[in-house]
């Protein structure tokens, strides 16, 4: 663990040639824990136009995985979401999960309302909020670092996406990797758990571009990974890109690779959330190999018994 990070380690699951935050919490709590995903009604500054109008090149209203149970309300929101889950009367617990554009881009009690009235459900044994790295003012820190308490989730998600300047540029981050590190940094020094969002296959990065990625993320307090792929979805800056020929997209066996080498390179203490993108299947442009996450998922496993490698294999 690097500094100013305390959490306990739980044993991987010995399947698994990665650390994957769903053994993790199976492990901690000895049964399901599930997402309750929550639309708190935020915005971005990078779409209401303090920094731009434009908004990320691959981000599109409403084409995130699907949550069928939007309403105003939070409580409302979450008991529809765990209804949705119920597959039968096994213990339960959930994490309230602030997922929706940018979760800390508002006033400070603000926040504190909505965090509090989430985590105030019944069987909620986390909290979860992505955020953007510019969006993390010291008083925010120091509300999110308020939750955390003995077994007890508290996870800040922040998209960091490269560490390259002219990947935030083309990707119109309206940030700069300098942001994500100090974000980073006073999230660690408060004990908060962070887990930093990667794409892979950003156009103009080459191999050692994002295996250094990996390699930078080894060397921060940072607890968790998500991995996506570059995928284009509708009515996106991307997609016209992507019509004009301009971004190309991998294939399926050149992700695998890809991502089992990105594994290699990561402290094998780091928690794996996600190791591809989640996208409404009716919003996706390309590539079309992402419809079939499972296979993905088997693919990366058996690319890693071909090696004989795990995460972290390569990390000095």
């Amino acid at each position: 663990m690097q500094s100013g990070q305390k959490k306990k380690l739980y044993k991987w699951n010995p399947e698994k040639p990665y650390y994957f935050f769903g053994d993790y919490l199976w492990s901690k709590y000895g049964c399901r824990v599930l997402k309750l995903p929550v639309d708190a009604g935020f915005t971005c500054p990078n779409r209401d136009g303090s920094i731009s109008s434009k908004g990320c090149i691959f981000c599109s209203e409403g084409s995130a995985s699907p949550t069928v149970f939007i309403s105003s309300d939070i409580k409302e929101q979450m008991r529809n979401a765990r209804n949705s889950f119920r597959r039968s009367d096994a213990e339960t617990k959930y994490i309230a999960y602030f997922q929706a554009f940018t979760n800390t881009y508002a006033e400070t009690n603000v926040l504190e309302e909505l965090y509090s009235t989430a985590v105030s459900e019944q069987d909620i044994t986390g909290l979860m909020i992505a955020t953007r790295p510019d969006c993390l003012p010291e008083d925010v820190v120091n509300l999110i670092s308020s939750f955390n308490r003995e077994n007890f989730e508290l996870h800040l998600e922040i998209g960091m996406q490269s560490i390259h300047e002219r990947s935030l540029d083309f990707l119109n981050r309206g940030h700069t990797y300098k942001d994500t590190r100090d974000a980073i940094l006073r999230a660690a020094e408060k004990n908060i758990s962070v887990c930093v969002h990667v794409i892979l296959g950003i156009p103009g990065e080459s191999w050692r571009d994002m295996m250094d990625t990996a390699e930078e993320i080894s060397s921060l307090p940072v607890t968790g990974v998500k991995i996506h792929h570059l995928h284009v979805i509708k009515d996106t800056i991307l997609e016209k890109y992507y019509n004009e020929g301009k971004v190309p997209v991998m294939e399926f066996r050149e992700y695998i690779s890809i991502v089992c080498d990105f594994l290699e390179r990561l402290r094998p203490d780091i928690l794996i959330h996600r190791l591809i993108g989640d996208v409404n299947i009716k919003a996706l442009v390309a590539p079309m190999w992402a419809n079939h996450k499972g296979t993905v998922l088997q693919a990366i496993e058996d690319e890693f018994v071909q090696r004989c490698t795990i995460q972290g294999f390569l990390v000095r």
